[in-house]
């Protein structure tokens, strides 16, 4: 008995003192608790570094965004294709994911092999095999005749600017292709399977397998939001508060971000915590200087660690009495399924005796013991960096939901937490032990990563069918080349009805002659008095002109909706009350001024100060005024009032204004465009082409009136049921159909249809359509201004639908820009398309082979809306390459137009006058 306790103690002995030497030969590997709290710090500095957007270049944790932006609810059904490629073996997965009242996953799949000539050889070959394989399969499980979404499980570094693209910024692990890295791995697989006739894949998300594998567990455990893989390399991937990722637009909800944590260290920020062994085998590696917190931590590098430190130990005298094989010095001898098999607890020092002997080496029992702790030292340290790493991912999450205790669930896999008999005890516990205010639950993958990225592909599979149902309903808003040409040529042949005396009563555009014969010539001086009627407000101005300078002094008087729709006697009493009170404000009560009256809306002139209004739009709606002389009525009103007389010389339509506002600037403006709350166009016109008017000398002022373009059904091809819509609930209907589709009056009403359409399909606000959508007119065309805005973030957005009771999320935000661009874009070809017509029309008319002229422009939609102007030019100059046409934006056409006017036909009078 005596002598068993004696052997006993002996191996008690020898066993502490083998430790004792490895504990002092390893000392740097023996991290504290204090060191992991500080290595924990280090790593959220680099997560906050990678988020960052000017600190993203520079941080060694890339923190890459994946757009997958949630985990599956359990709506998701159909077969969907995995490949898995990342790993020594190359996985294709056919899954069945079916609802049938409850979850339910099939799979079926097929390993094949990775050779070395393939992971290192040429980036097309990779791509090649790839598609083979896959090709393979689908032949095998007789799939050929299907078309099947595809998920790519991509274990590398890719940076992402949606779901189905990456482009590698890195090879890892024992990859080494060429010619792939800064590529779209995507674009080259889908051309690779492009070679194979036979195969209809649909490649729908590219994910990382650390992503995969969150959402593997995701689906049967709803608290997953963490994913980590520790096998031949090493990954972490969580959800992130959108707010937080710069490097993504939007504010809402949130995004799994793969961390690519094997790189933290890189920029040297773990260099005190590295060892001489890591610094060795970093030199031997395929990547030096690269990925060095894998290096330390995964299953690729583990075996060579162990292999480095007995070789040093054995060179020192302190293993296998100083003796070393030929095996001891070859790199990759040592491999992490030994490290494995040595840290057994029963069978443990029997392994590592037979391992060594492998090895060509003589151990001893003491060599044994000291080997196996080295083992222990080694993966011990791996598991406390990984658990320091995780522990501040979960601090993140915790404060990110500020709260003070966190329960969720972290997804795991990797062949070393799978295979490794003590790794998972010890990352847990040391996990625990940092972030003891988080309750932490460790899920096993059980299908692997490419389940995973099965799921994201059922998700992603979902959205795109949405996706397509939002697509067809915006496509109606798509013009095409064809389709805008056919815009332009309609409106040129309009034109030309209404010029003509024999169609004009029958032609949509009216071409009405406005008697303005001339443009300023500098010489213009004196007081004037402007009118501006024309939208909600109504403005009086006194002008002053002088020697090339205007002064102005206005005032601004609201039109409340009971005027606007009331009787023309009080619309017109309301008109010279509001003049009343600014002759007294400017002390002008006495003076008889000379008087140009803006009013914006289509009247039938025989004379520049008469205008018979042939029909009200932009929402007025006074009786006993339609077929009356407006500047009678404006004349009746003074009398009535008989306070004041004034001289009216001119009624100016506000499109005219603008145009004489330009040409005072510029002498080729001879045009004059608004895009506002309406939309109108006026020209100089060849007095021989107008047979409205006799003469044939000089040329005319024609105030178009295009907004009534396609009344008579000839754009019905290119309106949209929504465009119906709009136009059946305006005071209006049938009329002014072109003005319907390019104002401002009536976009953001377009929006309001089409939003609420979506709504209706389960697209948008999750079917939910608030009363506020529900009441006409309630989607400002500004909001479209302000939506469309490339400096506003997905999170105001979402601010000004709040304001219209509406619940959005990150995606309908999306959503809404993109009905938004599509509308206002419409608007912008179709008013580009109208204008192309008349410079063509003008560069023909005079015979010109280029044409040169300016385009005076007024309106709240082209001098507010951040992309309207632009798309508006590019169509003119696509429509009409042979026209040279400069905008040139209006200061006040009609106020400082009106005097202009004023001012010219008094000037043209007075040669009358003196014979």
């Amino acid at each position: 008995m005596f002598a068993v306790h004696l052997v006993a103690f002996h191996f008690t002995k020898l066993k502490e003192d083998q430790i004792k030497k490895v504990d002092r030969f390893l000392y740097h590997m023996r991290l504290s608790d204090e060191t992991l709290v500080d290595i924990m710090a280090r790593f959220q500095a680099e997560m906050e570094k990678g988020l960052g957007k000017d600190t993203n270049p520079t941080a060694s944790v890339k923190m890459l965004p994946t757009f997958v932006r949630a985990i599956p609810d359990g709506s998701e059904n159909g077969e969907f294709l995995s490949l898995d490629l990342g790993g020594s073996k190359f996985r294709v997965l056919k899954v069945q994911v079916s609802q049938e009242g409850k979850q339910n996953v099939q799979m079926e799949s097929q390993f094949y092999p990775m050779p070395n000539e393939i992971t290192r050889g040429n980036g097309t070959e990779l791509f090649d095999y790839v598609a083979d394989c896959l090709a393979d399969f689908m032949k095998t499980k007789n799939l050929t005749h299907k078309k099947l979404p595809l998920g790519f499980t991509f274990s590398f570094p890719c940076r992402q600017n949606k779901l189905e693209e990456g482009f590698l910024l890195s090879w890892t692990k024992k990859f080494k292709a060429r010619g792939v890295q800064d590529t779209d791995v995507v674009s080259r697989l889908d051309t690779a399977m492009k070679r194979h006739k036979d195969l209809d894949v649909d490649i729908l998300a590219l994910v990382n397998d650390t992503v995969g594998t969150m959402m593997t567990c995701a689906y049967d455990d709803p608290n997953c939001e963490v994913g980590v893989i520790i096998g031949t390399g090493t990954n972490a991937a969580y959800m992130e508060d959108m707010s937080n990722i710069d490097l993504v637009e939007g504010d809402e909800g949130r995004m799994c971000i793969n961390t690519e944590w094997g790189a933290f260290g890189d920029d040297g920020a773990l260099e005190d915590i590295r060892t001489e062994f890591d610094r060795e085998l970093d030199l031997g590696s395929l990547n030096p200087g690269k990925q060095l917190f894998e290096k330390m931590i995964s299953g690729l590098y583990m075996g060579e660690l162990v292999r480095l430190i007995l070789l040093k130990m054995a060179k020192a005298g302190l293993l296998f009495g100083g003796a070393r094989s030929s095996a001891l010095h070859t790199k990759g001898k040592i491999e992490t399924q030994h490290v494995a098999a040595m840290e057994m607890s029963k069978e443990g020092l029997a392994n590592t005796r037979e391992i060594l002997v492998d090895l060509g080496l003589d151990p001893s029992e003491s060599d044994c013991i000291a080997v196996q702790h080295v083992c222990t030292i080694v993966s011990f340290r791996s598991a406390n960096l990984c658990a320091a790493a995780l522990a501040a991912i979960l601090t993140r999450l915790r404060e990110n939901k500020k709260v003070a205790r966190l329960r969720t669930t972290v997804g795991m896999d990797g062949t070393l937490y799978k295979t490794h008999p003590q790794y998972p005890k010890r990352l847990h516990k040391v996990v625990r032990r940092l972030v003891p205010n988080c309750d932490v639950r460790f899920l096993l993958s059980e299908s692997g990563s490419t389940k995973g990225a099965a799921m994201v592909t059922a998700v992603a599979s979902r959205v795109q069918a949405q996706r397509k149902q939002i697509d067809k309903v915006l496509a109606s808003f798509q013009l095409t080349r064809e389709q805008l040409l056919g815009v332009r040529d309609k409106m040129r042949a309009e034109l030309e009805y209404g010029l003509k005396k024999q169609t004009h009563a029958l032609a949509t555009v009216k071409m009405l002659p406005t008697y303005v014969y001339g443009m300023p010539d500098g010489t213009e001086k004196g007081k004037f008095l402007a009118l501006d009627l024309g939208g909600t407000n109504f403005r009086v101005l006194l002008v002053k002109i002088r020697r090339r300078s205007v002064r102005m002094y206005n005032k601004i008087f609201a039109i409340p909706l009971e005027i606007m729709q009331g009787t023309g006697e009080e619309l017109f009493d309301h008109i010279v009350q509001c003049i009343a009170d600014f002759l007294d404000y400017m002390g002008l009560k006495g003076a008889q001024l000379p008087l140009g009256f803006t009013f914006s809306f289509p009247c039938r002139q025989t004379c520049i100060d008469k205008g018979t209004l042939v029909g009200w739009t932009k929402g007025f709606k006074a009786t006993d005024c339609e077929g009356e002389d407006v500047v009678d009525m404006l004349r009746d009103a003074i009398k009535r009032r008989n306070e004041f007389d004034l001289d009216i010389v001119a009624i100016v339509n506000d499109t005219v204004g603008t145009m004489m506002t330009c040409g005072y600037e510029d002498p080729r403006c001879e045009i004059g465009l608004i895009a506002g709350t309406g939309s109108n166009v006026c020209y100089m016109e060849d007095m021989r082409n107008i047979e409205l008017v006799d003469g044939d000398e000089g040329r005319m002022c024609i105030n178009t009136e295009w907004g009534g373009f396609g009344d008579n059904g000839c754009i019905d091809d290119i309106r949209t049921k929504y465009d119906k819509e709009v136009d059946e609930g305006s005071l209006n209907a049938g009329k002014q159909r072109y003005e319907k589709m390019t104002s401002g009056m009536y976009l953001g009403e377009i929006v309001r249809r089409i939003l609420i359409d979506l709504t209706r399909q389960g697209l948008l606000f999750r079917g939910q359509i608030s009363e506020r959508l529900r009441t006409r007119g309630i989607f400002e065309t500004r909001f479209l201004s302000q939506i469309e805005s490339d400096r506003l973030a997905l999170l105001q957005v979402r601010r000004i639908l709040q304001q219209l009771g509406l619940d959005s999320t990150c995606e309908d935000s999306i959503v809404v820009k993109e009905v938004c661009g599509a509308v206002s874009r419409r608007a912008a070809q179709m008013c580009g398309a109208g204008m192309a017509a008349i410079v063509e029309k003008r560069r023909e008319d005079q015979g010109l082979q280029h044409f040169k002229v300016t385009v005076g422009v007024d309106g709240t939609l082209y001098k507010l809306h951040p992309h309207f102007s632009r798309i508006l030019q590019e169509t003119v100059k696509e429509l009409a390459p042979q026209c040279d046409v400069t905008f040139m934006l209006s200061e006040d056409g009609s106020g400082k137009g009106a005097a202009l006017i004023t001012a010219v036909a008094k000037r043209l009078q007075q040669p009358q006058k003196d014979n």
